[in-house]
């Protein structure tokens, strides 16, 4: 480096600093271009969302609960309540930004003493902050690692609201329910021996991504614990864990926003689903309706035996058992019994859920690109570029322009 200089400054070239100094500075400055372009792919695939969220409002299909059927849902807000998690990770990262990037300048143990017993060093760490577009610390950081902690285990909480997704995903999309499709690539997702096949790739990467991003998470964790002024081993734990983190949530970033974007659904599939229980679903709401006449323990006790009827006696329907209890006939009329057993009539506060989290957003570009996104997509320096490879079976591949190139 002091060969970079002019020969009058080379001699001032790691003047005060320590090698855990120059480290850590540099790992805050990719950590920081990093966490820009999280906040990009954040943005967009918030913006995915949203618009699912607004296009199947008042898709019907089946709520499940420990993967039975539990109460009717819209496919609307199943993509509103993913869009809740996304958008909470939208604003914890503005907050990292704010108070975890941190400049690092302290010497051999902390004090700037070389610098002087004055606050020279304390203002040299300052300026250094300005230049580097760092926040200043107040006090040395280099064994107080919960800021960059902090980073990579709200990374491993994107990559759990991801994993999430992609649970979702990868059993919507099983020849079973037949709800959702990734979108069609030829031949990705196909098998070597079985034509047929359309696997979940994109849900698959994502899934497995957000359990390594999980292991990073506690690796930072016991990078925590160092010994007094200078660690002796836990923090060489962060050189594999926040490359690894960040590499991670971002091919899963993008992989999340490829599979939503161009999802296939199947609203018939829905549809056929949510009735193919043959009105058991809506078992909650004759309940309630018949509770206010003789109580909940009981009206309980008459849909359970009605269900239980329903079920051991393939071909009827709820809606039959129930026509057959005097108990239920005695209070609750034809017409109302036939409402109560609409699986699309009992839908609670879905659309209601999704109206507000839609107007969260209250203003939209022309383009479809909400105001938040338009200006950040401007505001970045730097550009993130992936794809999914068809030819190699939806292999993920992601890397940014710069100094630094990482594909997974």
């Amino acid at each position: 480096m002091t060969t970079w200089v002019p020969p009058e400054a080379s001699g001032y070239i790691h003047w005060g600093a320590t090698t855990q100094d120059i480290m850590d500075l540099a790992s805050t400055l990719q950590m920081k271009a990093g966490l820009e372009i999280v906040e990009r792919l954040l943005v967009q695939l918030e913006t995915t969302l949203r618009k699912m969220s607004h296009a199947y409002r008042d898709v019907p299909m089946a709520g499940r609960t420990h993967l039975q059927h539990a109460l009717p849902i819209t496919f609307g807000y199943k993509c509103a309540v993913w869009l809740s998690s996304i958008r909470r990770h939208v604003l914890r990262i503005h907050q990292l930004q704010e108070s975890s990037l941190m400049v690092q300048f302290g010497g051999a143990a902390g004090t700037l003493a070389s610098l002087g017993t004055t606050d020279a060093g304390i203002r040299v760490r300052k300026r250094l902050g300005e230049v580097l577009g760092l926040t200043d610390p107040v006090i040395t950081w280099h064994v107080a690692r919960d800021t960059v902690a902090e980073i990579i285990n709200f990374l491993a909480l994107v990559g759990g609201s991801l994993g999430k997704i992609a649970l979702d995903l990868i059993i919507m999309s099983s020849n079973e329910l037949n709800e959702v499709a990734e979108p069609y690539v030829p031949h990705r997702g196909a098998s070597s021996t079985m034509p047929q096949k359309r696997n979940p790739i994109s849900s698959e990467v994502i899934l497995a991504h957000s359990k390594i991003l999980r292991a990073q998470a506690g690796l930072v964790l016991d990078g925590m614990v160092s010994d007094f002024e200078r660690a002796s081993g836990p923090w060489h734990l962060e050189w594999a864990a926040i490359p690894t983190a960040f590499i991670s949530v971002v091919g899963s970033l993008f992989q999340a926003d490829f599979a939503l974007a161009g999802l296939v659904v199947n609203q018939s599939a829905m549809r056929e689903n949510l009735l193919s229980t043959r009105g058991l679903i809506v078992s909650e709401a004759v309940m309630m309706a018949l509770a206010v006449h003789i109580g909940r323990v009981r009206a309980h006790d008459v849909v359970y035996a009605a269900c239980t009827k329903t079920i051991d006696t393939p071909g009827t329907h709820l809606l039959d058992m129930l026509k057959e209890s005097e108990v239920v006939t005695s209070h609750l009329g034809q017409e109302e019994l036939s409402r109560l057993c609409d699986p699309e009539q009992y839908m609670g506060c879905c659309q209601h859920m999704v109206d507000d989290m839609l107007r969260l957003y209250p203003e939209t570009a022309p383009n479809g690109i909400s105001a938040p996104a338009k200006k950040m997509n401007s505001a970045l320096k730097r550009e993130t570029n992936g794809y999914t490879n068809g030819d190699t079976d939806g292999l993920s591949n992601g890397y940014t322009n710069g100094q630094v190139n990482g594909v997974h």
